[in-house]
C-alpha cells in the first residue's frame, strides 16, 4: 500500500506520528510551538496560527489558519 494511498483514506496520523520523530519534523514542530508561545496564541483558542516571514523561523505574526496553509494546500486565487 503506498502511502498516497493511506493519506486518501484519511489514515495519516500514523504518518504523521513517524514525521514529528525525525530530525526535521522535530525541529519544524519546535520552532513553530516556539514563535506560538512567544506570540501569545499557543493554547489560548483565538483560532489563529503563527506565520513566520519568509526565510525566518524566530519572527513571527499571528494569522488565519486559511490564508497561512494556503502554499502548503496549494489554493490559489
Amino acid at each position: 500500500m503506498a502511502s498516497g494511498a493511506k493519506y486518501a483514506n484519511g489514515n495519516y496520523k500514523s504518518q504523521q506520528k513517524a514525521y514529528n520523530k525525525t530530525k526535521k519534523g522535530l525541529k519544524l514542530r519546535v520552532n513553530a510551538n516556539k514563535l506560538n508561545r512567544k506570540l501569545g496564541t499557543y493554547g489560548n483558542g483565538d483560532g489563529k496560527d503563527a506565520a513566520h516571514y519568509k526565510g525566518s523561523t524566530t519572527k513571527g505574526r499571528t494569522q488565519s489558519p486559511s490564508i497561512n496553509r494556503k502554499s502548503r494546500l496549494k489554493i490559489r486565487k
